[in-house]
């Protein structure tokens, strides 16, 4: 059970260097506060960054229909200001029909060879699946490949020399015959006994081997050519890159191209930026750190909690937010966290089922056109309490952002970057028109549960 501490409170913002600018205000109020003040000294986002759509969920229904699914959908996001979906990876895993995909085992069967138990993949047909990508481009809509790169499944008993055992090493007999591979492909082996992690127990890739390297990333033929040359993809998201060197990311980039994002699972935001230097700034990863601050502060009612240390903070042009994904779905308040992706740096991330199926479509595709058209420049963050949060976008035009996780209509001064103009509320919550003041000031409310996005008229 969740218990909100709930309180309704009337306050002003004024600046950490004193209240002098304030002064000359109307309407002043007695219970005048200085809260901290936070500025983030961050690049911004060029004017109406990009929007990624997470294009499934996990166990999407099977029987070979979900890439039709999300094909007739892509209109609508490209029209809604959606600039990207990923997708999950497409190629035959060893429980084929049934597989989400992260048990690979021939990277070049979208749906082409009856293996595994079928022909098509859990989501359909390679012919499908390209005309799911040509729509998307014909949309203005990038397609993201997820990629499984640490390990494999779905081999058959070989005696490993390197193991002294019987391993499930040998990829010799699938169908697509490319990119076969055996014990000396596989950790350990004679390149190498081990890299940063194996997942699940599965046969794990060493990267160190040449003909892996090739057949990864190097050859024409490959799998990171053949899916972007040939498939058509524009980007990739690595699967748990904790279990292997970021170098391999690099290499990877620097040889086929393309956007690249990282699951790298760690809420220390530390940890994601080292993650982030080790691919040589090739890829973004997923904004753990701030995932979990959202979660403490949205569903832990101490808005507070977003002062805390972010990758967007540190990082904004690698940083990919999300408030939901196939694997966690913790927040329980998700809009006030769509809301605060959305006006913030990084590169924010909708999930499918919350737009398709969970929460207002209607609103989400207002907190899309708003990102897209104001949410620019660095960051500000004016003021934050259990209750309240207010952060400033400095750019042309700009906007602020005003939390509301109190059961109580709020209301502040705020200082903004405009002088004199006339400002509104752009979601549609407060019907205020304020004026903003010769030094900047104004005063702007939020309804309560909810938010509001204020930028020039």
């Amino acid at each position: 059970m969740k218990i909100n501490f709930l309180k309704s409170s009337k306050k002003m913002l004024a600046p950490a260097l004193g209240l002098a600018l304030f002064l000359g205000c109307a309407d002043p109020m007695e219970d005048v506060q200085v809260p901290e003040t936070e500025s983030v000294n961050t690049n911004a986002l060029p004017p109406g960054g990009p929007v990624m759509m997470q294009a499934f969920y996990w166990d999407v229904p099977a029987g070979g229909t979900w890439w039709n699914t999300v094909k007739n959908k892509v209109d609508d996001w490209g029209n809604a200001g959606i600039s990207s979906i990923w997708l999950p990876p497409s190629s035959k895993a060893q429980n084929g029909p049934f597989s989400m995909g992260y048990d690979p085992s021939d990277y070049f069967d979208f749906g082409d060879f009856n293996q595994n138990g079928s022909l098509e993949t859990r989501f359909g047909s390679r012919a499908e699946l390209e005309s799911l990508i040509t729509t998307a481009h014909n949309n203005g809509v990038e397609v993201y490949a997820d990629i499984v790169v640490n390990h494999n499944s779905g081999g058959q008993l070989e005696a490993n020399q390197y193991t002294g055992t019987d391993t499930w090493t040998d990829f010799s007999a699938i169908a697509s015959g490319k990119f076969t591979r055996s014990q000396h492909d596989f950790h350990p082996s004679w390149a190498s006994q081990y890299d940063e992690g194996i997942f699940g127990g599965f046969p794990d890739l060493d990267h160190d081997v040449p003909y892996v390297q090739d057949w990864l990333w190097k050859r024409n033929d490959g799998v990171g050519k053949y899916y972007k040359n040939t498939m058509g993809y524009d980007g990739w998201r690595f699967d748990y890159v904790k279990g292997f060197g970021g170098w391999v990311v690099r290499e990877w980039v620097d040889n086929v191209g393309g956007f690249a994002v990282g699951e790298n699972w760690d809420g220390n935001a530390n940890t994601l930026q080292n993650w982030v230097n080790s691919t040589g700034r090739r890829a973004s990863a997923f904004d753990f750190a701030a995932y979990y601050k959202m979660d403490a502060a949205f569903d832990g009612n101490n808005l507070s909690e977003l002062y805390g240390d972010m990758l967007w903070k540190r990082d904004p042009m690698k940083a990919v937010t999300f408030v939901a994904n196939h694997d966690t779905d913790v927040i329980w308040n998700k809009m006030l966290a769509y809301a605060y992706i959305l006006t913030h740096e990084g590169y924010p991330t909708i999930f499918y089922r919350d737009y398709e199926e969970w929460l207002d479509k209607d609103k989400l595709n207002n907190l899309i056109w708003i990102h897209n058209n104001k949410a620019t420049g660095n960051t500000s963050i004016l003021y934050a309490d259990n209750d309240e949060y207010v952060a400033r976008r400095n750019g042309n035009p700009g906007l602020i952002v005003y939390l509301n996780n109190s059961n109580n209509w709020l209301e502040r001064w705020v200082p903004t970057n405009w002088y004199g103009q006339t400002i509104k509320d752009f979601t549609g919550h407060s019907g205020w028109e304020p004026v903003t003041q010769g030094g900047g000031w104004v005063k702007i409310q939020c309804p309560p549960k909810s938010y509001s996005v204020w930028s020039l008229k």
